[in-house]
């Protein structure tokens, strides 16, 4: 049933003893006691192709510190990214975890560190904040279950825009076997728009750094411009791209992306942009309901797991325009949902990093099952 693509949850929410704040305060560092959620029976008005979660939802891991990007290998190992240590870990089938290797020179601070991961072929993919600023570095990777390394770094880009927020972070290889890194505007709201700067961009690269002749502008990396901080990528089977991106003070989205268009950013925040040459988002929530992070596109369902708004959403490819909403205020912060093993999806808590009230076990990489 399921197809995994190359980005790299159900039922009414259960109440929680206590809520997760959004932003760190006096009760942040505060354990909450968490109740593990059941999901009911999928939806009846499910579109075709779209999947939803069902039954109990289950440790896959837990006490991960500050988790950013989780990627599966292909005899289903998951390898987890900590942002603030840098280390990349491995997780066994009885949920303990080993270090793979610890990525050099990470320089944390804020929303900046050990970001994302993705895998081509036999190397890691590592997004990262190092002294110089954001960068992508290549990793052999060695070994197999239980005994997975790290090889050493080659550099595909660097001198990326960075700074203690709007760092970007994910990357992904989209069905053209290219690279995709998510740039944000650094806090340098204007170069969002300046197509001479990577700030606030999409970048498309080969897999060795280069940038592809049919880009869209001539000698650039960059696919799209205008964002502000997109931090999920995703493909539907029919090619389409989504990207989920956090707003300032009103609106996040949730836009299809397209090859040299310009999503609004800073002169657009939301939908209204058309008219001034912009490209609209196909669904947008207010900044208090969402922080939309990591997303994932499961058969022909998006998912996208949020911070702020502690849920994660389903959105049907058929109707990007629509959307239902998982486990409302269980879990806490949500960074990053994935295609698991078989007919699971997998999402991962973040409320270790300093803006959420910590619960049982966090963080937590989670797995529920997926039905149409």
């Amino acid at each position: 049933m399921r197809t995994r693509t190359a980005a790299p949850i159900a039922s009414f929410a259960l109440l929680v003893l206590a809520l997760a704040g959004c932003t760190a305060g006096s009760d942040a560092d505060e354990s909450t006691t968490r109740r593990s959620a059941t999901a009911g029976p999928a939806p009846t008005d499910l579109a075709t192709g779209e999947v939803a979660p069902t039954g109990a939802v289950s440790d896959v891991a837990t006490d991960l510190d500050a988790p950013w990007s989780v990627v599966l290998t292909d005899d289903d190992v998951p390898l987890v990214s900590l942002r603030d240590s840098g280390d990349v870990l491995e997780v066994g089938d009885d949920g303990d975890t080993r270090t793979v290797g610890t990525i050099e020179g990470v320089r944390h601070g804020g929303e900046g560190g050990l970001l994302g991961l993705a895998l081509h072929d036999d190397d890691l993919y590592v997004y990262s904040t190092g002294d110089d600023g954001n960068r992508v570095e290549r990793y052999a990777l060695t070994g197999s279950a239980g005994s997975y390394a790290l090889g050493d770094a080659a550099t595909v880009i660097d001198d990326l825009p960075a700074n203690s927020f709007h760092n970007g972070g994910r990357i992904a290889f989209g069905p053209d076997d290219m690279l995709y890194v998510t740039v944000g505007d650094a806090g340098n709201r204007s170069e969002a728009q300046d197509r001479d700067s990577l700030a606030g961009k999409i970048l498309r690269l080969t897999p060795t750094g280069e940038v592809p002749a049919d880009n869209p502008f001539d000698g650039s990396p960059v696919w799209s411009l205008g964002h502000r901080n997109v931090q999920g990528l995703g493909w539907a089977s029919d090619g389409t791209m989504f990207a989920s991106e956090f707003g300032e003070n009103t609106w996040d989205e949730l836009n299809v992306i397209e090859p040299g268009a310009d999503y609004g950013w800073p002169e657009v925040e939301g939908t209204g942009g058309v008219d001034q040459g912009f490209v609209d988002p196909v669904q947008q929530w207010r900044t208090s309901d969402a922080s939309p992070s990591g997303l994932a596109v499961v058969d022909d369902t998006v998912f996208i797991a949020n911070l702020r708004g502690e849920v994660l959403r389903s959105v049907p490819v058929s109707d990007p325009s629509t959307s239902r909403e998982w486990f409302a205020g269980t879990y806490g912060r949500l960074r990053t949902v994935l295609a698991g093993p078989g007919d699971t999806l997998w999402f991962v808590t973040n409320n270790t990093d300093g803006r959420g009230s910590t619960g049982t076990g966090d963080d937590r990489i989670l797995s529920v099952a997926l039905t149409d």
